[in-house]
């Protein structure tokens, strides 16, 4: 499994499906925003859910937590049952958001990558997109990193996503393999 995180517009989906092409196994790419597109249209507005800011700021309630947990535990089991994944995350929390991680993921091999991007990089490519809350992207941009390891960094700022990629398929090819803990 490999679990990217990084800053909104950071270029995590590119890479992930960069991924695809250069690593030689099938491998499925997940990213966050899916869990969110499948949420109840009242979680994505309510304080229980998750809130966007009209300063791009995001907010997470219990209930978001209580699906994000189900989700994390179901991508886990698709890893426990053969499949290879990607997963691109928004580690809002920090360290406390990969705690989480580790904790679905108990005994799995895992990459741990760090997908960095200047935040005003990010925001012109968010500005670009036009499909997400102005200013996510500079909130992210170093939050998500904050008390954070990884096996391996690239910066999306200074390289295409397909050269990200490679990086990490180089890592992973010879890595050994390490078990989430």
């Amino acid at each position: 499994m490999i679990v990217l995180n990084g800053g909104s517009s950071s270029g995590k989906s590119g890479i992930a499906r960069c991924l695809q092409a250069v690593l030689p196994e099938a491998w499925l790419a997940i990213g966050v925003d899916t869990l969110i597109d499948v949420m109840p249209a009242r979680l994505q507005l309510g304080s229980e859910g998750i809130g966007f800011a009209d300063d791009g700021d995001v907010t997470t309630g219990a209930e978001f937590r209580l699906l994000e947990d189900a989700w994390m535990a179901g991508v886990a089991a698709m890893v426990r049952a053969g499949a290879r994944v990607v997963v691109d995350d928004v580690f809002l929390g920090g360290a406390e958001s990969r705690e989480r991680w580790e904790k679905a993921l108990d005994g799995l091999a895992v990459v741990w990558v760090g997908v960095r991007c200047d935040a005003t990089v990010a925001a012109g490519r968010e500005l670009a997109r036009g499909d997400r809350v102005v200013g996510m992207a500079a909130v992210q941009a170093d939050l998500v990193h904050r008390g954070m390891t990884y096996d391996v960094e690239v910066d999306t700022a200074t390289a295409e996503a397909a050269e990200c990629a490679e990086i990490i398929a180089e890592w992973v090819r010879r890595a050994p393999r390490q078990t989430s803990h």
